[in-house]
Formats: structure tokens, sequence, C-alpha cells
């Protein structure tokens, strides 16, 4: 089991506390801590900091955008993690999605498929080829699945519920590392976890990759609507006592997952939600 997180995890303003929640996450058992950004403007420091300050805990960028990094950069980036923190890094690959990318650019966003299959081979022509078991990619449709298991490590899905994860370890077969990210409300006042899901939802449906990707399952236009369904919301976002989100965890884990990277979403999303990780902890991680 490990750990999705954003924001904390890349402001200058909490680096001390980002990297003493670091320290915990490893001690509590958590194989890895997934997080976003990078190479486009530089590595962020975040990611060596993180291995320099713990002895166990794997990093993994969740994800690098395929349109702003320099393929020798990030090969060299990685061959560096390599050699200094050997099997602790991975390289997360995704295309992101056409409003973020034609927002700097426009139009530039085309044939992502394609695209992703070019940056692969950009990483194997550079001077410190990136090995397949240091890669993987941000997939949600088949022929990225695909393409996730023939030259990487495997797919970090995000924003999916049990049964994409179960449709995606078919399409994988046994073997490749299969990581969904799962957001998940601890708040046992249901009205205040309701409105946390669906603020966080909200952002999400409104970017085509997620809501046709929830399509393809078989949700409705209804359901991908605005801050989303009840129904939707339930089956993405387990939410509430300790419980009912273990068992929505468990139920990717069932469904063929090889690791959950937990995101805990809260009211104040600058401050790390240590007592949750705590329980969540104390429920899955030995079992």
């Amino acid at each position: 089991m490990s750990v999705w997180g954003g924001g904390f995890w890349l402001s200058g303003k909490t680096r001390e506390a980002a990297l003493d929640a670091a320290r915990e996450l490893d001690e509590l058992g958590y194989s890895r801590l997934w997080t976003s950004g990078g190479f486009g403007d530089g590595v962020p420091p975040i990611y060596g900091e993180v291995l320099a300050a713990t002895p166990r805990l794997g990093v993994a960028s969740g994800i690098v955008s395929i349109w702003h990094a320099e393929p020798a950069d990030a090969a060299k980036t990685v061959d560096r993690f390599e050699r200094e923190y050997p099997g602790r890094f991975v390289l997360g690959l995704g295309a992101s999605h056409a409003p973020v990318v034609d927002a700097a650019e426009s139009g530039r966003y085309t044939k992502p498929y394609s695209r992703m299959v070019e940056y692969l081979d950009a990483l194997d022509a550079t001077d410190t080829p990136v090995p397949a078991e240091r890669l993987a990619l941000a997939a949600l449709g088949p022929r990225m699945l695909t393409l996730s298991a023939e030259r990487t490590a495997g797919a970090h899905p995000y924003f999916v519920p049990a049964e994409h994860t179960a449709q995606a370890r078919e399409i994988l077969g046994d073997g490749p590392l299969l990581a969904p990210e799962v957001a998940v409300v601890l708040d046992e006042d249901e009205d205040a976890a309701r409105g946390i899901a669906q603020e966080y939802m909200r952002g999400y449906l409104s970017l085509p990759n997620y809501s046709n990707n929830l399509l393809r399952l078989g949700y409705t236009e209804d359901d991908v609507a605005g801050a989303g369904s009840d129904r939707l919301r339930e089956a993405l976002i387990p939410s509430g006592k300790i419980e009912r989100v273990v068992a929505g965890i468990e139920r990717h884990y069932e469904a063929g997952a090889d690791e959950v990277p937990i995101q805990v979403l809260t009211a104040d999303q600058t401050t790390f939600p240590a007592e949750a990780y705590r329980k969540l902890a104390e429920a899955l991680i030995g079992r």
C-alpha cells in the first residue's frame, strides 16, 4: 500500500513538514509515495529529498507530462536516482489532458498515444536509457494499458472505480504493476465527507479523459455532470467511517491491484492528514 500526495508535498513552504510526513509514512510501512509534477521546469527537489530522508520509502512521479518534460532530462534524473537510491524511484509518465496542455500552447495536444510511443522511444535512445522496471504509465484506455504492459513496469490509473481496476488487470495480464490511485475521505460527518468528495470530483470530471473513461465503463452523462452523481461518488471515493473506507480500498485489491496509492482528501489540502494515514496503516498494512 502506498500514498498519493499532491500540493502539500510540492510546496516549498511545507518542505520540512513534508519530509517529516515522509519519514512517518516510511515508519508506518507504506511502500511508496506517488506525487505529481516535474521535469518541465527542472526536477522537483522533493523527489530526491524524500529519497534521502527515508531509508526505505519508494518515490514515483504521478505523473510527469510527456508534453513538458525533455526525455534526456528525465532519463538523467532516473539514472542519478538509480545510482544513489537503487530500486526506489519510478518515473511515472502521462499524456495529461488537452485543456491543460493547450492552455499553454493551443493545438499542441494531438495523438497522445503516438506521442507516448515516441517519448518512450526517445528515452531508449538517450545516453542513459531508462529500464522498463523504472517506468510506469498513467493509463486509462485499452491501448495505453497495453502499452504500459509492453514497454514499462505497469500502469498507474487515476480517478477510477474498482470495475476499471478489474478491466485493467485483464488487459495487463499477470505480472505488470497495477497501481490505481484511490481518493478517500475519512470523516464520520456524512455531509462534510460528501462536500469534500464532490469538490474534488468537480475538477476532475471537467477533464474529458476522466469523464470519457467513466462513460466507457457504463456511467451516464448525468453521472459525470457537474460534481458527479451520488452513485459515481460512492464508486470512486470511499468515504465515512474507517470500515467503509477500508472496504472501498480493498475492492481494488480484490479487482487485481498490486498497489493502491491512497489520497486522503480533507477540507484543508495544505495540511498533511497524519492521523488518517495512521488509521489506514493500522487497518490495512500487514493484511
